[in-house]
């Protein structure tokens, strides 16, 4: 069965309890067993990891990226959370392993700060879902599972 990378960045760990006016009360731990939930309806396993040290996280994708290679990785879904508008290290990362990746973000980063209408990473992402909650998870888990399938 292959795998989808569901990654989560810097506190991300918080949700629940993290400015539920903007991020909601659904914990990490439900966002997690939604989309093992998503991907198992899908024929994907789905593994879920957080980390709030960007070094980890640049390790996961390279991760991601020698499994893509082997064939058990279909995609990553990948909310870096603020690493997002800073990190040029997590662009290039996702830029060298050739893994599609979707990324996601449960607020609407376009309404919010001006800091956060940039991302490093949408010049090097395979899609973008943003502002639909925790919902957009299943979106781009959905989004992954027709691309392998396209993929063939």
């Amino acid at each position: 069965m292959p795998t989808i990378l569901v990654l989560n960045g810097p506190n991300l760990n918080l949700l629940g309890t993290r400015e539920p006016a903007t991020y909601g009360s659904t914990t990490l731990a439900d966002v997690e067993a939604l989309c093992k939930a998503a991907g198992q309806k899908l024929g994907f396993a789905v593994e879920c990891r957080q980390s709030n040290h960007e070094g980890v996280l640049i390790d996961a994708l390279h991760e991601a990226g020698r499994g893509y290679k082997a064939g058990g990785v279909a995609g990553v879904v990948f909310n870096a959370g603020a690493y997002t508008h800073s990190s040029v290290a997590l662009h290039d990362a996702i830029r060298a392993i050739e893994v599609p990746v979707i990324e996601v973000h449960i607020s609407n980063v376009h309404a919010r700060e001006s800091f956060r209408h940039h991302s490093w990473l949408s010049p090097v992402a395979a899609g973008i879902i943003v502002g639909f909650g925790v919902d957009g998870y299943v979106m781009a888990i959905e989004a992954l599972a027709r691309k392998s399938a396209a993929k063939g």
